[in-house]
């Protein structure tokens, strides 16, 4: 992926100081209960804090034994109960039964509860309706922003992409006193090439929402990183290695981050190149090996000092990533994966969509997967900027007698975000709401407006797709070993739409000349400000980029930004609420409560 008019970007700024501030916060906490103790931990906290404070660091720190949430305590359990949890009504009640339990057996201990990354009013509520608000204690900790490597930061949050785009859920974020953002600005110096002004300006950091772009999260990933996350599923940036790729009967948890030196090299490229590059590389290191025949007895053991153990490190490496590839194929090869991403690319496109449909209902018909299928169907709502009421009917129907009746709460939730809907026959929204406009204030008329487009949220896939030219028109085919544009990240079909409107930021230096694609967006995320006050030297210097995604940001779309940050000479940070993918959003879709 090389070329010849691509500048050097920027160092990227050191946020490990990140991790040590909230593992120093956390054994301040932790002290605060003096003695021996028993930790129980929330399950989605759990790789987070692996990251942070490791089992060896909680030890240290007169932590006994470890349990999961959910979990009951041994009958020699420690006096002193520790629970770090998130704030959710459901944790406050299994907490409660485990106290008002040690009333009714005449047993006392101490009850101390760490919220992450904040307590709610409603937590303590139940606290005091279970009658055991006086018996426990309740701190912070206050742990928003997780470095995952040297260009990811992660505020671990999974639930906020249901939490805040589907209507009437209980939370709305991660809100707080402080915004993680400013956590971010006063960890380090390190980070001062990160202006807080510009960001907050909407100047060139730009920040993303995930329903401004339901496609791309949508899309089969293609490129490395993202297909090792959808078929073992990357957690807090490492990965579970099953037997069937380590050639062995145990599992091994790798770490996947820019000092994998194997990983680094093929992480953002297309899969169709990663098996050459990979069996070059072998070649390469058995060429390294093969150097010790003929060394002297001075030569071998410099060779085996300075050499040997990285040689052994790489082989191991690129043993896994080699059988990480071979697995990934047996399964895509199993899910017809070419006939799948053909049909994905035709509803991009806007092509053969009856062919599509007839997919999609063979896929339900053969029950390949509940996931895969609403995905498609999804992906078919969007591009098409809703079904026909007979395709909606039909499709719903034949996924209930497929995948169960309890999947009825599901179509109700995707209706409600947007991303499965009918297209309503009759008069278009724009007609209401020009007749309602008639016969109230311009001021009321606003509201109703709004109560609208929360109620039925277009796509209008179409019109901005061909706004910002996100399907290339390609003369002759797409070379994905050297690509020309962030489109290989979906094979040349398709260009991720929020990596598009950051090159266009970033080209523009600001939003002037967009105005018509932030309306087509409902353009509620977006804040305009005016460039024209940027110093042309300083704009033009090598910069670093901070992107904020809200809902979460794929592997793809990473991978288009950096592919962009090289050919521009400039160096993007991804801070996202949590890395998430189309199984992802999904999963979350099909788990949530009205």
């Amino acid at each position: 992926m090389a070329s010849a008019g691509r500048r050097d970007a920027p160092e990227a700024p050191d946020f490990g100081i990140l991790k040590r501030l909230a593992r120093d916060q956390l054994i301040y906490l932790l002290e605060q209960l003096p003695g021996k103790k028993d930790l129980f931990i929330e399950a989605d906290l759990m790789s987070p804090l692996d990251r942070i404070a490791n089992v060896s660091i909680l030890k240290q720190h007169e932590v006994d034994k470890l349990y999961k949430v959910e979990s009951r305590p041994a009958a020699g359990a420690s006096d002193q109960f520790c629970f770090l949890v998130r704030p959710r009504i459901r944790t406050m009640r299994y907490i409660a039964d485990i106290v008002n339990a040690d009333k009714m057996s005449g047993r006392s201990r101490k009850y101390k509860i760490i919220f992450s990354p904040q307590k709610f009013y409603a937590c303590e509520m139940v606290l005091e309706e279970e009658g055991v608000f006086g018996d426990v204690t309740c701190d912070e900790w206050s742990f928003y922003l997780l470095p995952l490597d040297e260009d990811i930061i992660s505020m671990e949050l999974p639930e906020f992409f249901r939490d805040y785009f589907l209507p009437a859920q209980s939370s709305r974020g991660p809100a707080g006193g402080r915004s993680p953002l400013d956590q971010l600005h006063r960890s380090s110096p390190a980070v001062a090439e990160l202006p807080v002004r510009p960001f907050r300006q909407g100047l060139w950091d730009r920040q993303m929402c995930q329903d401004t772009d339901y496609v791309t999260a949508l899309c089969s990933q293609v490129v490395y990183e993202g297909l090792v996350d959808d078929t073992f599923r990357i957690k807090c940036g490492s990965v579970d290695f099953g037997p069937d790729v380590t050639s062995s009967d145990k599992s091994i948890k790798v770490l996947l981050n820019a000092q994998d030196k194997v990983f680094s090299q093929i992480r953002n490229e297309h899969f169709s190149s990663v098996f050459g590059f990979l069996s070059q590389k072998s070649r390469n290191l058995q060429a390294q090996y093969d150097r010790r025949r003929g060394m002297d007895i001075k030569q071998m053991k410099n060779f085996v000092s300075q050499e040997l153990k990285g040689l052994k490190q790489e082989h191991r490496l690129l043993s896994l990533h080699i059988g990480a590839c071979e697995s990934i194929m047996k399964k895509k090869t199993k899910q017809d994966f070419q006939e799948m991403i053909k049909a994905e690319h035709s509803l991009l496109e806007g092509f053969d969509i009856r062919e599509s449909t007839s997919f999609i209902e063979e896929h339900i018909d053969r029950q390949v997967s509940p996931i895969e299928s609403l995905r498609l169907m999804c992906l078919l709502s969007i591009t098409e900027n809703g079904l026909i009421p007979k395709d909606y009917r039909s499709l719903k129907t034949q996924y209930l007698q497929s995948y169960g009746p309890e999947h009825l709460l599901t179509f109700h939730n995707l209706k409600r975000i947007g991303l499965l809907t009918e297209q309503v026959a009759g008069e278009t929204l724009t007609a209401v709401e020009s007749r309602v406009s008639k016969l109230v204030t311009d001021r009321a008329a606003g509201k109703i407006t709004d109560a609208f487009n929360s109620l039925a949220r277009k796509s209008n896939f179409r019109a901005i797709s061909k706004k910002l030219g996100l399907i290339p028109r390609l003369d002759g085919e797409y070379d994905l070993k050297l690509p020309r544009d962030m489109a290989y990240v979906f094979s040349g079909a398709y260009v991720p739409l929020s990596c598009k409107i950051i090159e266009q930021v970033l080209e523009r230096r600001g939003w002037q000349g967009l105005e018509e694609v932030v309306r087509l967006l409902n353009g509620h995320e977006f804040s305009v400000s005016d460039s024209a006050a940027e110093d042309s030297a300083a704009a033009e210097a090598q910069r670093v980029v901070l992107a904020v995604f809200l809902g979460g940001c794929t592997f793809s779309e990473m991978a288009a930004l950096r592919f962009l940050g090289k050919e521009r000479g400039c160096k993007f940070i991804f801070l996202t609420t949590a890395i998430t993918s189309s199984a992802r959003v999904m999963e979350a879709m099909t788990e949530a409560r009205a």
